[in-house]
């Protein structure tokens, strides 16, 4: 079994379901009438599910104030009708060089970094992260939503195509795998592609590249493998609504 220390900002998806017959009369907006809620985990909690579901052990480093974003969705058509984020007019308070210090390095197999941009992960904790991990000889995988990268030297960075045209800075030594939607992924200049589907629903399709390609290439060595191996775990997730972590069946029928 293989054990990954996973750093990174969390948050919690809520899902309002229920149905719309009509409009307001205050206003040209539908009426939604409540079914029921559902909760599920996302951003770094997400991509720890998906790691779990590879029984990877896993220990987890994030936000202690959880972000909230809200979805209000109609159950007939799986139309989101409206998006409400919560705890997201500051900053997250940044993981502390404390908090670092008490985190065991050692026994591992590798760091993940998921870094959606909220302030839990900046370059100064960073770069205690990795000179933590360079100690125990760790690859460090991470993927983030800043522009600039440069704080991650020496790391196998992953990134989406937008969040790549908005680069503005990166490492002198790095790996990069650019994730293309439905087109699949690239690195070293080359494409590797993924299987067609109807697209349903992005979220949480990076945090499951991330997760799988990291557990491909920890069991192969070889980063092909993990990038066909990522696509195809992707390409389950887009089929799904809502935040979705992929499950052991969903593992054994790719395997297959």
């Amino acid at each position: 079994m293989f054990k990954i220390l996973l750093i990174g900002d969390a948050c919690e998806d809520v899902y309002h379901y229920g149905h719309c017959e009509r409009l307001s009369p205050e206003a040209p907006v539908p009426i939604l009438k409540h079914n029921y809620t559902e909760r599920r985990d996302g951003m770094c909690l997400n991509v720890s599910n998906n790691l779990k579901a590879f029984e990877i052990s896993v220990k987890v480093l994030s936000n202690k104030r959880i972000l909230k974003k809200q979805r209000f969705v109609d159950l007939k058509t799986k139309q989101h009708l409206l998006r409400i984020d919560f705890g997201e007019s500051v900053l997250l308070k940044p993981c502390t060089k404390e908090e670092l210090e008490r985190v065991e390095f050692d026994n591992l197999d590798a760091v993940i970094i998921s870094d959606y941009n909220k302030g839990f992960i900046t370059a100064e904790n960073t770069k205690i992260i990795l000179a933590k991990a360079r100690e125990q000889n760790l690859i460090v995988f991470v993927d983030s939503k800043k522009e600039d990268l440069s704080c991650f030297e020496n790391c196998i960075i992953k990134i989406n195509e937008t969040e790549f045209k908005k680069i503005k800075k990166l490492p002198i030594k790095y790996e990069l795998i650019t994730t293309l939607a439905s087109a699949g992924a690239r690195w070293n200049e080359k494409v590797y592609p993924t299987e067609e589907c109807e697209i349903f629903d992005v979220s949480g399709a990076g945090d499951t590249f991330l997760s799988a390609l990291t557990f491909k290439y920890l069991e192969t060595k070889s980063m092909e493998k993990a990038i066909k191996f990522a696509n195809r775990c992707a390409r389950i997730i887009v089929q799904k609504f809502g935040t979705y972590a992929l499950t052991k069946k969903d593992i054994d029928d790719i395997r297959i």
